[in-house]
């Protein structure tokens, strides 16, 4: 005699997929207590649920989810990728359109870093975006303050250790000198936390501005900054390897503007 296995999915990944959270954020969520499932609160994800259960998170049901969507963002510099700031910066996610529905950045732009930045309302999507195993290269347009020998940037081409964090092989192109500044061309496959930074530190030069170009096969292309492009349904199929689904039109939005007030 053999175990059936339960049916359905487990209750973080259907959250995930719902654009709630990422997993590890619904299991932090259902921990505390802010899930209930057919009128039961829950404490251990540890559970599967069906399309017939009802999900309720915070007091609001969850639905079925939304066939995955992606877009791009032109992140300018001076926001930080999070949804709250514990020191009251301004954020990514309140720069959005009002139109927007809920979406997780897949990765992250440090405050002063600026270009692509990929957004998705599915939890699903953000993991096989950032799995270091599928290895999705991400270029980034660099200033540095004075310049840099070929002999330095063959180190980073090597794979460097700053600090005990080892830095996988960059590829690294020098493409003029700009007063006295320089700009450089750099492809990474980790996304490690402020790595470009910190391994340009390391061979002795600062980054004064860091743009992300582009990110495995998607292009900043034209975006203008604080513009939202949303990606065709069919290309993030193709591209991400899913199942077919109903397709969004492509559709670009700006940003919400400040309001100006009289002083």
């Amino acid at each position: 005699m053999t175990d059936t296995p339960p049916s359905g999915d487990r209750i973080a990944k259907v959250l995930s997929r719902a654009g709630i959270a990422s997993r590890r954020e619904a299991e932090r969520m259902i921990e505390a207590g802010r899930v209930t499932v057919n009128g039961k609160t829950i404490d251990s994800p540890a559970l599967n649920v069906t399309a017939d259960d009802k999900i309720v998170v915070d007091g609001k049901f969850v639905g079925e989810p939304d066939p995955p969507r992606l877009w791009l963002y032109h992140k300018p510099a001076g926001l930080v990728t999070t949804e709250r700031d514990e020191k009251d910066r301004p954020t990514v996610f309140a720069s959005l359109p009002e139109n927007m529905p809920r979406v997780m950045s897949v990765g992250r732009l440090d405050l002063n870093s600026e270009g692509l930045l990929l957004l998705t309302n599915d939890g699903e999507v953000k993991r096989k975006l950032e799995l270091p195993s599928t290895g999705w290269l991400r270029r980034y347009r660099v200033r540095i303050n004075g310049s840099v020998s070929e002999a330095k940037l063959d180190e980073l081409r090597a794979g460097i250790t700053v600090e005990g964090v080892k830095y996988q092989p960059m590829v690294v192109t020098f493409d003029r000198q700009q007063g006295a500044n320089a700009w450089l061309t750099v492809s990474i496959r980790e996304g490690k936390n402020r790595e470009i930074r910190r391994a340009m530190q390391a061979i002795g030069v600062t980054v004064n501005r860091l743009i992300r170009v582009s990110y495995g096969p998607f292009q900043l292309a034209a975006l203008k900054q604080g513009e939202v492009e949303e990606v065709k349904q069919r290309v993030v199929r193709d591209q991400l390897g899913l199942s077919s689904k109903p397709t969004p039109t492509r559709t670009r939005k700006t940003p919400n503007r400040p309001v100006k007030t009289r002083k």
